[in-house]
């Protein structure tokens, strides 16, 4: 890295040597009160694929959302060659990479795949905390004893990672959380225009030599710089992480405030007190769909409606959690202007018909005429179901919702989530049922002119 010392230094595990690279002025073992990794999967979702279609390795390969409206979940470092990347719209991305082969992904074995990667992150330390499918943090301080330095733990987990799944990871190791992950970035393959090149696999960041490590970063890579306070760090002199120190604290405060100002003054010096927590507890669950053709009657929003309600409420349920925050949001066609309403409920709830009830008001409210693209239905401020017994649950016309949830969940356990469902999601005789991850990356729709389709 520019404007760093940067050693190679040699890493013995029990059968081979791995070479990591030491961000540092000198060449000591890390130290300092905490030991952090973060390991981040090398394009994970392609590299799971290509473990099934090996006849794709070295090819530009995209995987993501297959109709006119996907996104880009993953690409190759090829792919990458050619300026597709995540979060890009499908159709961009074909037009930069006409030759790219295109895959729809299955979220159910990334998942999977996911849960034989944490298996390993597990055997060194109980500190992990994740943060997707493909990426984790984990604090060793007290593994250290046992398996040796916080660079041998990192080299071991990528070693057992390749050997037993057959996929890469890199990871970042320094004294806190922020330094971790913008090491294991500087320790990935990276894709020019001309070639890809191999990255060192493991980036160290030693405790007390943190600026000689941040100093020469584009001040972006800090986090809670977007593009609007980049312009406002730009037009006071800021552009690497090393302008902070020449940029007078009350300047940084009138550009951005005091409060940003002290966060990104902290980050510049390598200032990062958050411990790795390993049960995150969720803070929202939601689910949300974006539709091949736009939607313009109230009527099949609301079947749309019943089907998401239902997805979440069952996720609810699985966490053992109500919502007392319930959302909805719509993104129309015109201009992408996306509308969220939300209402606030006295108790938790954690049932779809009661969500159906809560949201369906503030769906009627809008007007879907100019057509609307997606729809989501949200549960946040989490909580244990507190229902409490009314004298409408003692009506005898009322329907018994608790009774038919439990039932419902029972079926649904026993013989899978297309078993049972709202009349309303009937489709062609089949139920359209709304499955996690399953429209992460856009909406099913027709394959791209050169998708290819992976074995099952």
């Amino acid at each position: 890295m520019e404007g760093s010392a940067d050693n190679d230094r040699s890493v013995s595990g029990p059968d081979e040597v791995f070479t990591s690279r030491i961000v540092t002025g000198h060449t000591g073992d890390v130290t300092g009160p905490r030991q952090i990794l973060h390991v981040d999967m090398d394009a994970f979702f392609v590299s799971v694929e290509l473990r099934r279609r090996p006849d794709l390795v070295g090819e530009p390969v995209v995987v993501g959302g297959t109709g006119n409206r996907g996104v880009v979940a993953a690409a190759s470092y090829e792919a990458r060659r050619f300026g597709v990347h995540s979060a890009l719209a499908s159709a961009v991305a074909k037009r930069r990479c006409p030759h790219a082969v295109f895959l729809p992904g299955d979220h159910a074995l990334y998942s999977e795949v996911s849960a034989q990667v944490r298996a390993i992150l597990d055997r060194y330390t109980p500190l992990v905390e994740p943060l997707s499918l493909d990426e984790a943090f984990l604090d060793v301080t007290g593994s250290i004893r046992l398996f040796g330095p916080a660079p041998a733990i990192a080299e071991a987990i990528r070693r057992e990672v390749a050997d037993e799944l057959s996929l890469g990871c890199s990871v970042g190791v320094a004294p806190n959380k922020f330094l971790a992950k913008l090491a294991s970035v500087e320790a990935k393959p990276r894709a020019t225009p001309a070639k890809v090149e191999p990255g060192p696999g493991v980036v160290v960041v030693i405790a007390g030599e943190e600026r000689k490590f941040l100093d020469p970063l584009p001040v972006q890579r800090l986090w809670g710089v977007g593009p609007v306070t980049l312009d406002k760090l730009h037009r006071i002199g800021i552009r690497r992480v090393a302008d902070f120190a020449a940029v007078d604290e009350s300047v940084l405060a009138t550009a951005l405030g005091a409060g940003q100002a002290r966060h990104l003054l902290g980050l510049s010096k390598g200032i990062d007190d958050r411990p790795v927590e390993p049960e995150r507890e969720a803070k929202s669950i939601s689910h949300e769909e974006t539709y091949p053709t736009n939607k313009h009657e109230h009527a099949e929003l609301q079947r749309e409606l019943v089907r998401l309600a239902d997805a979440v409420a069952a996720r609810l349920r699985a966490a053992g959690v109500g919502a007392r925050t319930l959302s909805l949001k719509l993104r129309f066609d015109s201009g992408f202007q996306t509308i969220t309403r939300s209402v606030t409920c006295p108790e938790a709830v954690e049932l779809a018909p009661e969500i159906v009830g809560l949201l369906s008001p503030l769906l009627e409210s809008i007007d879907p005429s100019p057509g609307v693209r997606l729809l989501g239905v949200g549960g946040s401020n989490l909580g244990p179901n507190t229902r409490q017994l009314s004298l409408d649950d003692l009506l005898d016309d009322r329907p018994d919702w608790v009774a038919t949830t439990e039932a419902l969940d029972q079926i649904r356990d026993r013989f899978g989530a297309a078993a049972i469902g709202p009349a309303s999601a009937l489709e062609s005789g089949r139920l359209r049922v709304v499955r996690r991850g399953g429209q992460q990356w856009g909406p099913d729709g027709e394959p791209m002119c050169g998708e290819s389709q992976p074995p099952r």
